[in-house]
């Protein structure tokens, strides 16, 4: 519990840990989480109440509803607060999963890579977050394009990643882009190691972007065998995240069909390179094909909101056209013919020495008799 108080203090404000702590506590409806789980907070609530500001707070636990209002009165002002939608986190979900996130990065992030590429950069955590080997981070935004920043990544992320950048002192660079997290148009395909997305989808959402085509264009700007991190909500506007990972790998498929909708678990269907063979008949769904060649995943624990951790590999032949995969194939055939010859060849050389040696052994026996 005292690392626990400890990170609380540290990462949040007097007040707004107190209110969270209020929203844990109260009674309409009660939340049904384990007893162990709210320990930490209420404890901390009650030894925080005093150096709070005096007032009455009602808030409802965050997962009643999405669209819940929370009124807040207190004796300075009183205001009018509501949650936006289901990306708010309490306490202990958050400094949970940014440890986790903390960890993935750092740990799944191989010393090779050299660009990472973040799904909708909020702040500058993710400077923190990824090794030292690292040369180059490239941002894009999840925020609304009829916001003030029209589309574009906050005054306060921008300054963010530069002062965590300048008190690193790593070498790393920062490509501020724009570019919206479900269209990757300023990053070229197969360019980059690592692709990060740390809590984006349900921002994503709420901001009127498709975090589906989000993942699409990771793997696409992935290069071949690059990774895929993420720390997400097990569900995300009624769709199991995890699934939709999975379905993009050779375990299932994508079926997108004419009108837009998509089926996970789909048959795939391996080739498209463009040609007549590839278009669309009429209505006839087309199958995406295979992008992640491994999905490996666990749950965050010790969460009071269920999140997914895990890691994708981007397929080896995840770019390669139908002509190109047949053409690869005739070539590792041909290699794999090639090795045994080669093999034979050299048993071949290895038995004709022996017999020599064996023969030079008979004549020096005949000469000494």
């Amino acid at each position: 519990f005292a690392g626990s108080f400890f990170l609380a203090f540290v990462h949040f404000q007097l007040p707004t840990l107190r209110r969270s702590t209020m929203m844990l506590m109260s009674s309409s409806p009660p939340p049904r989480y384990p007893l162990s789980m709210r320990l930490p907070l209420l404890i901390s609530g009650l030894l925080l109440s005093s150096s709070s500001s005096p007032g009455v707070v009602a808030f409802v636990a965050p997962a009643a509803s999405s669209k819940t209002t929370i009124t807040t009165s207190c004796s300075s002002s009183s205001s009018s607060l509501r949650m936006a939608s289901s990306s708010q986190l309490d306490p202990v979900t958050y400094l949970r999963t940014e440890w986790v996130a903390a960890a993935l990065c750092t740990n799944q992030t191989p010393r090779d890579a050299d660009t990472v590429l973040q799904l909708g950069c909020e702040d500058g955590r993710i400077v923190n977050f990824v090794p030292r080997t690292v040369r180059e981070i490239i941002t894009s935004s999840a925020e609304p394009k009829d916001g003030p920043e029209g589309g574009g990544l906050t005054v306060s992320c921008e300054r963010q990643l530069k002062q965590m950048t300048d008190r690193r002192k790593s070498g790393l660079s920062i490509k501020y882009s724009a570019q919206p997290a479900d269209s990757l148009t300023e990053t070229p395909s197969s360019s980059v190691d690592i692709v990060v997305s740390l809590q984006a989808a349900r921002r994503m959402v709420d901001n009127g972007l498709d975090w589906k085509r989000s993942i699409r264009e990771a793997a696409r700007v992935l290069k071949p065998g690059g990774r895929f991190l993420f720390v997400e909500a097990d569900t995300v506007d009624g769709d199991n995240y995890l699934d939709y990972v999975g379905g993009l790998s050779e375990m299932g498929g994508v079926e997108i069909k004419s009108g837009g909708e998509e089926t996970i678990g789909a048959t795939m269907v391996v080739g498209g390179d463009g040609g007549d063979d590839d278009k669309d008949d009429g209505d006839a769904p087309t199958i995406a094909k295979p992008l992640f060649e491994e999905v490996g995943y666990d749950r965050v624990d010790m969460v009071l909101q269920p999140h997914v951790a895990g890691v994708a590999i981007k397929a080896a032949d995840a770019d390669l056209t139908s002509s190109q995969k047949a053409q690869k194939k005739v070539q590792e055939e041909e290699d794999r013919l090639a090795e045994l010859s080669f093999q034979a060849f050299e048993r071949g050389i290895k038995r004709r020495k022996r017999k020599k040696k064996k023969g030079k052994g008979d004549a020096g026996e005949d000469g000494k008799e």
